[in-house]
């Protein structure tokens, strides 16, 4: 017993010596998707950011050309509604394509666009100084080192990384499922859509024919003038996004922790600025009772089963139906 107290002893002073363990903080999320899976990298003012896009089917025809197309809807400078930051953010694949007969080959995807308009000097105020609404102040908290120029990965240059993911996944989507998916911005403040809409006809020309890209030309007006409204003051409003996929076959998504709308709503408000999600009737569906509510079910002429409305959004149980899924984030004021 003597013995066994000395060695705790010795045990308790010998621990009482050593230096304490810095704590471990876990790093960022950064990948999304099982199957097929994106892991966005880079910071805004560091070399350049982009993806990898992992579980790609083979032989999918795919170059740069597609990725650049949605790149360039993205990039900033379009139009006097948005930053006037000039960035090209030209597209390299580095590898998972074969160059010769472009297709995929099975592999990883690496994708780069490297960062071209980065003025540094514009952030030196926020080495000493917390942007409000920003996430200087958490990142510090949390790892107790931040990128101050342009904020490092929680900057909207992130989202580069999910777009090109994204145009390889709509290339897979149109091959093998002719799913296509279209997004548009629904409200600017107050400003809204009709909510009788018809979401089921709406072309990608129809959304950039205006430059606040609203397929329904009398809000997109009305959008632009409150836009310009609020920019005269010099402050900035929010507004709502909704997307919509159609021809999604009925079955994709699971019950409990892995619901379709789950997994839509991670991707959705994992983007900067999203404050809010919704599919369906979403909050507005709580205003109806549960008559006005239910979506009828019936027999298409295809022998299909289907429903009369689509108050659900295209997912019934966490699982596809096999209707237009629609959705729509909420995004807050640039701060």
């Amino acid at each position: 017993m003597r013995s066994l107290t000395a060695a705790c002893g010795l045990a308790v002073a010998a621990s009482a010596m050593r230096p304490a363990r810095a704590p471990m903080t876990m790093g960022m999320g950064n990948s999304f998707g099982r199957c097929f899976r994106i892991s966005t990298w880079g910071e805004s003012h560091g070399g350049g950011v982009g993806v990898v896009v992992d579980g790609c089917p083979p032989r999918v025809p795919l170059t740069e050309t597609p990725v650049q197309f949605e790149l360039n809807r993205r990039r900033p400078g379009q139009s006097r509604l948005t930053t006037p930051r000039n960035e090209s953010d030209t597209v390299e694949i580095l590898s998972g394509v074969d160059k010769e007969t472009g297709v995929t080959l099975g592999t990883p995807i690496a994708m780069l666009v490297r960062n071209k308009d980065q003025k540094s000097n514009d952030y030196d105020t926020m080495a000493a100084a917390y942007r409000p609404s920003h996430a200087d102040a958490t990142y510090d908290a949390k790892y107790g080192v931040r990128a101050v120029a342009g904020g490092g990965r929680s900057s909207a240059r992130e989202t580069i990384g999910r777009v090109a993911g994204a145009a390889v996944a709509r290339e897979v989507l149109r091959l093998h499922s002719g799913v296509e998916v279209l997004g548009y911005v629904q409200a600017v403040q107050d400003v809204r859509m009709p909510e009788d809409f018809d979401r089921d006809s709406v072309t990608l020309d129809d959304v950039e024919r205006s430059m606040v890209r609203c397929p329904h030309a009398e809000t997109a007006d009305a959008m632009i003038d409150r836009i310009d409204q609020i920019r005269r003051t010099g402050s900035s409003i929010g507004g709502v996004v909704e997307c919509v996929a159609y021809n999604v076959p009925a079955g994709l998504g699971a019950p409990v922790f892995d619901k379709l709308e789950a997994e839509l709503a991670k991707a959705c408000m994992s983007l900067p600025a999203s404050k809010g999600f919704e599919i369906g009737s979403g909050f507005g569906g709580t205003m109806l009772d549960g008559k006005a509510h239910n979506d009828e079910f019936y027999v298409d002429a295809d022998g299909r089963t289907r429903t009369r409305s689509n108050r659900s959004g295209g997912v019934q149980g966490g699982i596809s139906n096999g209707e237009t899924i629609w959705v729509r984030v909420a995004f807050k004021p640039t701060s």
